[in-house]
C-alpha cells in the first residue's frame, strides 16, 4: 500500500507561486509514476502533469510554462511549482500514484491518491 501526503497549498495573488509537494510512502518511489490532479468546486477533477517511472514528463497546455512537475526518488517525493498563478487556478489538488508508464493522464490509471492541499488564487 501507497501512502501518499500533499502539502504547500495555500492562499496567493494571482502571478504568484506556490510549490506543492507530496511525499510518498510503502513502496520503492522509483517504481511509481507520478501525477497531479485538480479539482475545481463544482467541476470535475482534472489531469494537470504527470512524471512517469521512466522520466517522462506531460503538462496540460493550460499550464505550460507555469507549472513543472518534478521528482526525487531520494526523498520519495514529487512536487508540482506553479508559478504565475491565475485565478482558474484556485482549486484542490491531488498528488497520485500509478503501477505503470501507460495512461498516465487518465484519473482511472491511478492506484493512490492522496488527501488534497487546498490552492487558492485571489485578484
Amino acid at each position: 500500500q501507497v501512502q501518499l501526503v500533499e502539502s504547500g497549498g495555500g492562499l496567493v495573488q494571482t502571478g504568484g507561486s506556490l510549490r506543492l509537494s507530496c511525499a510518498a510512502s510503502g513502496r520503492t518511489f522509483s517504481s511509481l509514476s507520478m501525477g497531479w490532479f485538480r479539482q475545481a468546486p463544482g467541476k470535475e477533477r482534472q489531469f494537470v502533469a504527470t512524471f512517469s517511472r521512466s522520466g517522462a514528463t506531460y503538462h496540460i497546455d493550460s499550464v505550460k510554462g507555469r507549472f513543472t512537475i518534478s521528482r526525487d526518488n531520494v526523498k520519495n517525493t514529487a512536487y508540482l511549482q506553479m508559478n504565475s498563478l491565475k485565478l482558474e487556478d484556485t482549486a484542490v489538488y491531488y498528488c497520485a500514484a500509478a503501477e505503470t508508464i501507460l495512461g498516465l493522464t487518465s484519473r482511472q490509471t491511478y492506484d493512490y491518491w492522496g488527501q488534497g492541499t487546498q490552492v487558492t488564487v485571489s485578484s
